[in-house]
């Protein structure tokens, strides 16, 4: 028996010291070393220095005089009753988008909800082809970027709102366009958080965030 034994725990408090230990601490001190920014989160600060959020994490905007990103569809738990969950966009630890197909009524009911409510606070959009991502979810409801066409559409609200010309917003918009990654992967994007905190940083607005 201790022929089978000693040599399994001799094997198993290898495995635990190199994949336990040393890989972890390894791999951590790499990613510090080479990768400070990103192993720490990809953390962006106002222009007072305090943390504000992640760029690769999106963000709930509301006001007229900022750029709104995509819609979130993660929940959270109901305080009022545990067992339920309740509408909690963005939400950073219930990662997930809604699993609603195109042949899902209530997913059909909600974009023309969104729609109605969307053309009544941009009457100029009313009736238009619009951007799929300006109404759906994304998959992990934690999406941190919009299309350029989506963000086009809004420079004319943040410019009136911030009482500016058109001109300004679609110029600083111009310059947070990313195209594919590598030329080919993915598609052109735009950070919301890095476009909003460039925004203010150039045209503060007095109005507090919503």
């Amino acid at each position: 028996m201790f022929t089978v034994l000693f040599p399994a725990l001799r094997a198993s408090l290898l495995l635990w010291a190199l994949l336990g230990l040393v890989y972890p601490l390894a791999v951590t001190g790499l990613g510090q070393a080479l990768f400070r920014y990103e192993a720490q989160g990809s953390l962006l600060r106002s222009a007072e220095g305090a943390v504000i959020g992640s760029r690769l994490i999106g963000q709930q905007w509301t006001g007229p005089e900022w750029f709104h990103g995509r819609p979130s569809a993660t929940t959270a738990a109901d305080p009022a009753d545990p067992t339920k969950t309740i509408a909690a966009p963005y939400n950073a630890a219930n990662s997930g988008g809604s699993n609603l197909g195109p042949t899902s009524a209530v997913l059909v009911e909600r974009l023309a909800a969104d729609r109605k409510v969307l053309d009544q606070a941009e009457p100029g959009l009313a009736g238009k082809p619009i951007p799929a991502d300006m109404l759906t979810t994304s998959g992990s409801g934690l999406d941190p970027e919009i299309s350029p066409a989506y963000a086009a559409l809004q420079v004319r609200r943040v410019a009136a709102a911030r009482g500016l010309p058109k001109e300004h917003i679609s110029a600083l918009l111009a310059g947070h366009i990313v195209g594919r990654t590598f030329g080919i992967f993915g598609e052109p994007r735009v950070n919301v958080l890095e476009l909003n905190l460039d925004l203010q940083n150039m045209y503060p607005s007095n109005r507090p965030r919503d």
